[in-house]
């Protein structure tokens, strides 16, 4: 299939385009590399914004694309709290704007990259795709928005689609070729490892007074590699003419930062400092996902998730690439 790929010259979006061209898929990454990096794909990339409409057609018109794999937003949750309409324009607004599109040039099949942040504080652990959607953040919202459009762009213009519902996206190639170069780092494991290389002044741990059995959140850490193999199979799941589904893409199994820290430590063989600051608004104390749904469908399966491989990959890929890709 002929592919387009808003924002696949981002973290997530780089590792699906590998998937996707080794799947023998043609690949046409689309991205205004605001956040994501021309040597990151090894494929078509044309430079543009999701909001310039006129440059989106010309895309639509260079050759007919059978589906989109949809990466392109700004991903920072607190920031989104600071100001709510970039995130809602950017995020929101221009997904109207590539499904307008689509339904011009008649592509019905979209994979939609959502997040975990949709749940908002969880019910229960681990959260199933049924759970309750109440966001705390205006990211998630965004993303929200974005489903409940869905099941209408197919009632009315036949697009179905499949929404995958990120956990913690985490590590890097495993030869260490391409990596998460994101500014300003935020992700656990990318910031104690640039804090471990001198990258960063100190490393903070945002809270130790949860309510978990070492007090501080746990989450479910998903190696890239796989969540871009979930991309690869929901795309396969469209292409055999099933019908719209959402899913989370996790492991099902949590970490807690101390965790995590411990691993990074084990890992680089750095006894990281650690610094003790307040709970950051809106995080949950635990947020781990029921991926049986997503194990059963798409008969998917992890492979690189287990936290040495997730860190052991991030730890090779900043170590040579130590001010990203400009290294």
């Amino acid at each position: 299939m002929r592919v387009l790929v808003p924002g696949g010259a981002g973290y997530i979006g780089s590792f699906t385009v590998r998937e996707l061209q080794r799947a023998g898929h043609e690949v046409v990454v689309f991205d205004n590399l605001v956040f994501g990096h021309r040597d990151a794909v090894d494929a078509e990339l044309v430079i543009g914004d999701l909001a310039d409409t006129a440059g989106l057609d010309s895309v639509f018109e260079r050759g007919k694309f059978d589906a989109v794999v949809h990466f392109a937003a700004f991903i920072e949750a607190g920031l989104s709290m600071e100001d709510a309409g970039r995130f809602f324009e950017n995020n929101t607004g221009n997904s109207i704007r590539l499904l307008n599109a689509m339904v011009r040039h008649g592509v019905n099949m979209l994979v939609f990259s959502s997040s975990a942040a949709v749940y908002g504080d969880p019910v229960r652990i681990p959260v199933r795709e049924t759970d309750d959607t109440n966001p705390v953040n205006v990211y998630g919202e965004t993303k929200l928005l974005i489903e409940r459009m869905l099941p209408w762009y197919e009632r009315v213009h036949g697009i179905r689609s499949v929404a995958l519902r990120y956990f913690n996206a985490t590590g890097a190639a495993l030869d260490g070729s391409i990596g998460q170069d994101h500014q300003p780092a935020t992700h656990l494991i990318t910031v104690a490892i640039m804090a471990i290389l001198g990258l960063r002044e100190k490393f903070v741990l945002f809270g130790d007074d949860y309510p978990t059995p070492d007090g501080t959140c746990i989450r479910d850490y998903i190696h890239v590699i796989d969540l871009a193999e979930a991309h690869l199979a929901a795309l396969s799941r469209l292409q055999g003419g099933c019908p719209s589904e959402t899913f989370n893409v996790g492991t099902g199994s949590g970490h807690s930062n101390w965790e995590v820290i411990n691993a990074v430590k084990r890992t680089t063989g750095v006894d990281l400092p650690v610094e003790i600051g307040p709970r950051r608004p809106g995080d949950p104390a635990e947020l781990v996902a029921d991926a049986s749904k997503l194990r059963k469908t798409l008969d998917w399966e992890p492979r690189c998730s287990d936290l040495d491989t997730i860190v052991g990959s991030a730890w090779k890929w900043h170590c040579t690439h130590e001010h990203g890709y400009e290294a």
